[in-house]
């Protein structure tokens, strides 16, 4: 008996479809699981810049409070720094700074100025803002403070109204 030809043309399959398609399945597979892996890694490295940008908030408020607190560093060259350490900041309470305000000296002879009637004050702001998951930033300032001759020595005296009273 003779094999009709539609048939003769068939030969026995040996299982190459199931093979490439579990490959296809695995390769799949791996690119799923890596794929998540960069978005959870990408949102921790998310979570710790919003991190550092809060304890780069906490220092900047630092720095801001230790000007506002300016005139209560001792105006004598080589006195231990004016430290204000752990304060928090934010309404959670989870940020804090920590400063330490020093003295560098005077200078005379200001520019456009009367000889010998003002004097500037060279200050040195040092601000340290910490934050969750241990993020840390410093800030460093200088201020220049202009004062009447023979403010220094323990105190400053505003000269003019400036932005209100010293020490407000």
């Amino acid at each position: 008996m003779k094999t009709p030809p539609a048939l003769a043309s068939f030969r026995p399959q040996r299982g190459a479809a199931l093979v490439i398609g579990l490959v296809l399945l695995l390769i799949l597979t791996l690119l799923a699981i890596t794929g998540m892996n960069t978005s959870s890694t990408e949102l921790v490295m998310a979570g710790n810049e919003q991190f550092r940008r809060a304890a780069a908030m906490a220092a900047t408020a630092g720095i801001e409070e230790a000007i506002a607190d300016i005139g209560s560093v001792p105006t004598v060259p080589g006195v231990a720094p004016t430290q204000v350490a752990d304060v928090p900041v934010g309404a959670a309470g989870t940020d804090h700074y920590t400063t330490s305000s020093r003295y560098i000296g005077e200078e005379t002879g200001l520019p456009q100025s009367s000889v010998d009637r003002f004097v500037g004050l060279h200050y040195e702001i040092d601000s340290t803002g910490t934050s969750a998951r241990n993020a840390r930033d410093r800030q460093v300032q200088g201020v220049f403070v202009v004062a009447g001759a023979g403010g220094g020595g323990g105190g400053t005296r505003q000269i003019g109204t400036g932005l209100g009273p010293l020490g407000e």
